[in-house]
């Protein structure tokens, strides 16, 4: 009786665990679900709001930490929550021009921030969008759209060394092979070589050049039919 009474004595314990763990997991869900749905209201595309932790909900942890001067660890611990809930929360895809960037007409590139801004002649802010950068190649300065080392300033159809890849609506910027562009398609087949929500974060890096949404090249295209000032902050 008592190798029965503590096997009975087991395998409700068993039985409880599994019982107790079942609405903790659920409530998980359900608390990532709400904090997707937040970050969607403030335009910093975690994607579906599934409940599902991954790289998508993490690229936008990382977007609301850069447009709140947080460190950029893609976590969602308790103080980015309480931000990230707060009724002052900032959108992330409307960001003040950063200071000490210049005067006048040009472009600005925050590497901080992975962020690009096109600023008119009185200062208004012309388009905004998120960046993937290779700070290692590319430092903080002042550099102007142009040809470099004889190499023309603005391609719209270029072409990468190995002939892979087409990088759309290309402008240089800085010598010798730096500049912007869309993020790579494949030639083969016509794919991205990365998904847009990858943009704005620090989850992945360039070759040198600056990565920009099929959209955002094409206003920076237009923005710079002639020498343009570039700020990297």
């Amino acid at each position: 009786m008592k190798r029965l009474a503590a096997l009975v004595a087991v395998v409700l314990t068993a039985l409880a665990l599994v019982v107790s763990a079942a609405p903790a997991q659920a409530a998980g869900q359900a608390w990532v679900e709400k904090a997707q749905k937040r970050l969607n209201v403030l335009h910093c595309q975690a994607g579906p709001a599934d409940g599902e932790f991954g790289a998508w909900t993490r690229s936008a942890v990382i977007r609301f930490q850069s447009r709140h001067g947080l460190a950029q660890t893609g976590k969602l611990s308790a103080p980015v929550r309480k931000r990230l809930y707060d009724e002052k929360a900032q959108r992330c895809d409307q960001r003040p021009v950063p200071k000490g960037s210049g005067t006048g007409r040009r472009l600005v590139i925050s590497q901080g921030q992975n962020w690009l801004w096109l600023v008119g002649p009185k200062g208004g802010v012309v388009a905004q969008g998120g960046i993937i950068d290779n700070p290692s190649v590319l430092k903080k300065g002042s550099y102007r759209t142009g040809s470099y080392c004889g190499r023309a300033a603005r391609i719209k159809k270029n072409s990468t060394t190995s002939d892979a890849v087409w990088l759309d609506n290309f402008v240089r910027f800085a010598p010798c092979g730096v500049g912007f562009h869309r993020i790579p398609t494949y030639k083969s087949n016509g794919a991205q070589m990365h998904a847009d929500w990858l943009l704005g974060t620090n989850m992945t890096e360039s070759h040198g050049c600056i990565r920009l949404t099929r959209g955002l090249s094409l206003k920076v295209w237009s923005f710079t039919t002639r020498r343009t000032p570039v700020h990297v902050v």
